[in-house]
């Protein structure tokens, strides 16, 4: 039952991959809007943002990081409800394909293709001067954050693209996720925000994921706000799967 699983999964990834790879501007769109954003925070807005010692581009990458998943997982929303509505599905289920693989195809495929974008936008910083003293347990520590937000943040468009009612809408889902980072950590310290915006900005998982992949990539010692963003991750990531998959036996059964 497992091996059948996995070979469905795995067929199907490659199916979706092959749609990845023939409209690459998915993954250039994604990268583009992150990279916009880091040129006008360093470039423009940074001189007057006080952040103690270090550069600018070094406090600012993991928000924009997160804010690059947030917009690559939109385009798996697209995807699904048109596979959705298309009867992709249904023709699947004639198929003797393990029901759960399709959306596993769409889920891995947002990995893949958000993993690239990261490191797209992860050498413009580079080229734009950040500069990093982890080690490469602190590098794999924070790509596996990254890796368990985009699990997050996919089965949350997942839900999206089955519940939408049209393309837009399944797409749009993901805006507020992209605005979240602005309220934290990301840009500029809490400490500088007014009473209820930082309650808010410190009590929102963003922040929590934020700082904690900003003290890994300074190769500081992590802060117990590593166990409150995996928390978070892990928490978004069981309330999504488990959401999406109770729609999808409703909506195809």
């Amino acid at each position: 039952m497992t091996a059948h699983f996995v070979g469905d999964t795995a067929v199907l990834t490659g199916r979706s991959l092959r749609h990845v790879l023939r409209s690459p501007d998915t993954i250039v769109t994604t990268a583009v809007m992150p990279i916009a954003f880091m040129l006008m925070f360093v470039y423009v807005f940074g001189g007057a943002i006080d952040i103690g010692a270090g550069a600018y581009v070094d406090y600012l990458l993991p928000g924009i990081l997160l804010i690059t998943v947030a917009s690559g997982v939109a385009y798996t929303a697209y995807r699904l409800f048109l596979d959705l509505k298309g009867g992709i599905f249904e023709r699947f289920q004639s198929m003797p394909i393990a029901r759960s693989s399709a959306l596993w195809a769409h889920v891995l495929t947002s990995l893949v293709a958000n993993l690239v974008s990261v490191a797209v936008v992860v050498g413009a910083a580079l080229i734009m001067g950040f500069r990093s003293g982890a080690g490469l347990l602190e590098w794999l520590a924070v790509a596996g954050i990254l890796v368990l937000f985009t699990l997050a943040l996919t089965w949350m468009a997942v839900l999206a693209g089955l519940s939408a009612k049209t393309v837009e809408g399944a797409s749009a889902f993901s805006y507020p996720l992209i605005f979240l980072p602005f309220v934290s950590s990301a840009f500029v310290p809490t400490e500088t925000m007014p009473g209820p915006v930082r309650w808010f900005a410190e009590n929102q998982p963003v922040t929590s994921i934020v700082n904690s992949i900003r003290q890994l990539l300074e190769g500081q010692p992590v802060s117990g706000e590593l166990g409150v963003a995996l928390a978070w991750c892990a928490g978004i990531l069981l309330a999504a799967y488990l959401a999406a998959n109770v729609i999808c036996r409703r909506k195809i059964s």
